[in-house]
């Protein structure tokens, strides 16, 4: 079996000693699209190296709104699943699989013993955590400060399409951006005037991209 450790170059200060622990003691893990990987409220078991696919972690709110915190793709790990792990409570936000999900799995015992052993993978668990905990720093200040014009144009360039084409939902939108359903629609309709988008059901097609990353950049600034 190939080194999977690879697929994560945070993991390159290693020592032999952990990197064979680490190996031994994670399992292969296959999910389909679609399944609800952990829920408000259950413990953690495994933590995650993903290797192949996209996992969504959203938070609902008391009042029945989502929000899309971010998503583990690729080479990531989750850091709700490790601040479960470090903290020893219950997962307080959702994970879906957007796609099938191939990763390796390591259990919680194996993940203390390294934490508590290995300076290397002490290193890449915080590094990787702190990296993240930047990018929901900026989540909250967009939801807080941003518009929401300027933040919906930057996810309708930012979202995987296909052929120019958005297969999402008024709603899904509303979820990613922590909005509600009728302000996103208002605002599509408003792109739709402006001939930037085309809309259809279940679908978005992007007719003048130029438009909309002149909108979204603004936002950058």
């Amino acid at each position: 079996m190939s080194d999977w450790t690879l697929a994560f170059p945070a993991l390159a200060a290693l020592d032999a000693t952990s990197r064979q622990a680490l190996q031994a003691a994670s399992q292969p893990v296959d999910l389909p699209a679609g399944i609800t990987v952990f829920h408000e409220g259950s413990p953690c078991q495994l933590y995650l190296f993903l290797l192949e696919g996209r996992l969504r972690v959203q938070k609902l709110a008391e009042n029945g709104r989502e929000i899309t915190l971010y998503r583990v793709e690729s080479g990531d790990t989750c850091i709700v699943t490790t601040a479960c792990l470090m903290s020893g409570r219950a997962y307080n936000a959702e994970g879906v699989t957007e796609t099938p999900v191939h990763a390796m799995g390591l259990p919680v015992p194996a993940f203390r013993q390294l934490l508590a052993e290995s300076a290397g993978f002490r290193d890449f668990v915080f590094s990787t955590y702190g990296e993240r905990i930047a990018d929901l720093l900026l989540l909250i200040e967009e939801v807080s400060f941003g518009r929401i014009d300027q933040r919906l144009a930057g996810s309708l360039l930012t979202l995987p399409k296909q052929d120019g084409v958005l297969a999402i939902t008024h709603q899904e939108l509303a979820v990613e951006l922590g909005s509600a359903r009728e302000v996103i629609s208002r605002q599509l309709k408003e792109f739709e005037r402006r001939g930037w988008i085309s809309l259809a059901r279940g679908q978005i097609r992007l007719q003048d991209e130029p438009a909309l990353r002149q909108l979204a950049d603004k936002h950058a600034v």
